[in-house]
C-alpha cells in the first residue's frame, strides 16, 4: 500500500462519513467499491470496523428521533442474515457475491425512482434486517433495503433509526466474522488509520443536516444506491 492509495482512502473515508452523517446512509456504498479499486486492502472488514463508532456517533446526536420499535423488529432479522452472510462467504466466491449484491441494490434503486415503497410492517421490517445482515456481512453494504424501507420517514427519523439498527446489526457482523476468522491485525490497523477522516467527515455533516429537505435526503438516497450499485456492477464484470 503506498502513500497515494492511502491519502486517496482517506480522502474517500472523509465524503463517505459526511454523506451518512448527512442522509443516513451511504459511507459504504460509497467507499467499499471505490477503495476496492484503489488497494483490496481497505475493504471490506477494515469499512465494517469503522462503520461501527460512526453509527454510535449519529444513535447520539439524534436519539430523541429513532423509531425503537421498528429497528427491533429489522434487528430481529438482522442476527439470520449475519450468519447466513458467513456462510456464504464461505461456500461462495467474492466476485459471485458482488454480482448478486449488485443486482439487488439495482433493483431497489429501480424501485425507489418508480416511487414504490413498501409498508414498515413487522414482516417487511424482519425481512429487511434479514436482507441488511447478509449483504452487509459480505460486502459491507447494508444500508439500501434499510433505505427502501424507511425512504419516506422524515430526515431525523430516518438517520437515527438507522444508526441505531447498524450500531448493533454491526456489533453482529464483527463478532460472527471475527468467530469465522475473518477479521485480521492488518484490518484493524488500516481501520484505525482512516479513523481520523471519518471523524472530519462526521463533524463536517453537522454543519449540513437540517439545511437540506426530507424529498432532497429520499434523491440522495436513490442516487448514491443507484451509484453504489453499479460499482459493483462494473467491479463483477471486470473482476476488478
Amino acid at each position: 500500500m503506498g502513500t497515494t492509495e492511502l491519502l486517496i482512502a482517506l480522502f474517500v473515508t472523509a465524503a463517505a462519513a459526511a454523506l451518512q452523517g448527512t442522509v443516513g446512509v451511504g459511507f459504504a456504498m460509497v467507499s467499499v467499491p471505490i477503495l476496492t479499486l484503489v488497494n483490496t486492502e481497505f475493504t471490506p472488514i477494515p469499512q465494517v470496523l469503522l462503520a461501527f463508532p460512526m453509527t454510535i456517533y449519529m444513535v447520539l446526536r439524534e436519539r430523541q428521533h429513532i423509531d425503537l420499535k421498528g429497528a427491533a423488529w429489522v434487528l430481529t432479522g438482522r442476527l439470520p442474515g449475519a450468519v447466513g452472510g458467513v456462510l456464504l462467504l464461505g461456500l461462495v466466491a467474492q466476485r459471485t457475491l458482488d454480482g448478486m449484491i449488485a443486482g439487488i441494490v439495482l433493483l431497489a434503486a429501480a424501485a425507489m425512482a418508480a416511487g414504490w415503497s413498501v409498508r414498515q410492517t413487522r414482516r417487511n421490517q424482519f425481512f429487511a434486517g434479514v436482507a441488511s445482515g447478509i449483504s452487509g456481512t459480505t460486502s459491507a453494504i447494508g444500508g439500501p433495503p434499510l433505505a427502501f424501507l424507511y425512504q419516506h420517514s422524515s430526515g431525523g427519523r430516518l438517520r437515527s433509526s438507522l444508526a441505531a439498527i447498524f450500531s448493533v446489526g454491526i456489533t453482529i457482523n464483527v463478532t460472527t466474522l471475527t468467530v469465522a476468522g475473518q477479521v485480521h491485525r492488518d484490518d484493524v490497523v488500516l481501520a484505525a488509520m482512516l479513523f481520523p477522516a471519518l471523524a472530519i467527515g462526521l463533524f463536517s455533516s453537522r454543519w449540513i443536516t437540517g439545511r437540506i429537505a426530507d424529498a432532497t435526503i429520499r434523491r440522495g438516497i436513490l442516487i448514491v444506491a443507484a451509484l453504489a450499485g453499479a460499482a459493483l456492477a462494473i467491479r463483477t464484470i471486470f473482476g476488478a
